[in-house]
């Protein structure tokens, strides 16, 4: 009968084989195991129904399903002792890649390098923002090194996880130590445990934020729904008073009066009081999200836009109430503005009231034209003598017509 093993590699990686002995192999034992082409090293990280458990909830397990690979046999002394040549030979792989990278000026990074046990594959680990094309690299390294070359691009999150490190609790990096799964966090995990919504502040050494922060938030969700919603109005035996905070600890809520006087009432007091009054406590509308809501947005974008809508949401119940207990708005007409424009109105017949302002009008119409005419007289009379100076003979020109005579005394006058 086939047991099923996990068995774990350099970089914090583990995968699950078959083993086909009548017993399984002791923790933390090396075994030599299929591999891509080859045979490769690892120690037994969990056997027996602790690797089923883990193979039906690991991102890397196979479920119901066999694993696809199998175990050969227990390592040797010399396999182990080979082992640890290859573990030092690793870092020098990774600096020698480094160097061609630079060469062929890529924008990427090499975490790390791993040598499979039977030298017959290279694998390295790089981070990029972007798509890097790596194919003259690889033609490079193959070159340099005689075998087969991947590249494996990785989350910062995985390279945390591989390079492993102490976080600002003291202990090793969670997702390098025990943490089977990187479930993805976002700033709505820390927006349920009231925590601050800084980045900075909570997040690892990797850039992301914390995967201790899923750890409480199950607790934090639960206990919340036994409490009203913060914004909430309440009818108590002092009026209504509005849910200011809710310490979900000593089981405390802070209620404000429309007044603005505020008092911390326990829970179960709350509870009473509204019972009394036939008003207990409901949380059919309160939108509290569920335990197993999954967040699938990494970086805090959308988290933000949620916790933005969240919060109108909180708060458009409370104020319509308080729009609604208003008095009615006072309306303050205003005088017609007088408009800018004048609309030409239609001609009507002349009367004697209105003779002297159509005489006037007549008169300052002739002006008008007079002008004209003066302006363009005055501009005959130039041309012609500038026409009058440039004659070769500087004999003068002849009289124009008497329409110019009359405009040039219409401009003098």
């Amino acid at each position: 009968m086939a047991h099923l093993i996990e068995v774990a590699f350099r970089g914090n990686r583990k995968e699950f084989f078959s083993w086909t002995g009548e017993t399984a192999p002791p923790l933390r034992a090396g075994v030599i195991v299929e591999a891509d082409r080859g045979e490769d090293f690892g120690r037994v990280h969990s056997t027996g129904e602790l690797a089923e458990v883990r193979c039906n909830g690991c991102a890397h397990g196979c479920g119901t399903a066999p694993p696809p690979r199998a175990a050969l046999r227990l390592a040797t002394k010399a396999d182990e002792q080979l082992d640890r040549e290859l573990t030092a030979e690793n870092e020098d792989a990774r600096r020698k890649s480094m160097e061609r990278v630079k060469a062929n000026h890529l924008v990427m990074k090499l975490t790390d390098a791993e040598w499979q046990w039977d030298r017959r594959k290279l694998t390295l680990f790089f981070t990029a923002e972007r798509r890097v094309d790596f194919r003259g690299l690889v033609r490079d390294l193959a070159a340099m090194f005689r075998t087969r070359i991947e590249l494996k691009q990785i989350g910062v999150r995985d390279e945390a996880k591989r390079l492993s490190g102490v976080g600002r609790c003291g202990r090793e990096y969670c997702s390098a130590s025990w943490l089977p799964d990187l479930r993805p966090v976002n700033l709505g995990v820390a927006k349920d445990q009231k925590l601050s919504l800084n980045p900075q502040q909570i997040s690892g050494a990797c850039g992301r934020l914390m995967c201790c922060l899923r750890y409480e938030h199950e607790f934090y969700v639960l206990s919340r729904r036994k409490f009203p919603k913060e914004g909430k109005i309440l009818t108590t035996a002092l009026g209504e008073e509005k849910v200011i905070a809710c310490d979900i600890f000593h089981e405390r809520i802070t209620l404000r009066t429309a007044e603005g006087d505020s008092r911390v009432i326990a829970l179960a007091d709350l509870r009473v009081e509204l019972e009394g009054l036939d008003q207990p406590i409901d949380h059919a509308h309160d939108d509290v999200p569920s335990p197993a809501v999954e967040y699938p947005a990494e970086y805090p974008v959308d988290a933000a836009v949620h916790s933005m809508l969240d919060t109108v949401e909180t708060e458009i119940g409370p104020l319509a109430a308080a729009m609604m207990a208003l008095p009615p708005a006072r309306t303050i007409e205003r005088a017609p503005e007088p408009e800018l424009t004048r609309e030409r109105e239609p001609k009507q017949d002349a009367t004697d009231a209105d003779a002297p302002v159509a005489a006037e009008d007549a008169a300052a119409d002739a002006t008008r034209r007079k002008r004209r005419r003066g302006r363009r007289g005055g501009r005959r009379l130039r041309a012609a003598e500038q026409r009058r100076q440039t004659e070769p003979d500087g004999s003068p020109m002849p009289p124009e017509g008497d329409d110019d005579a009359d405009d040039g005394d219409d401009n003098e006058e």
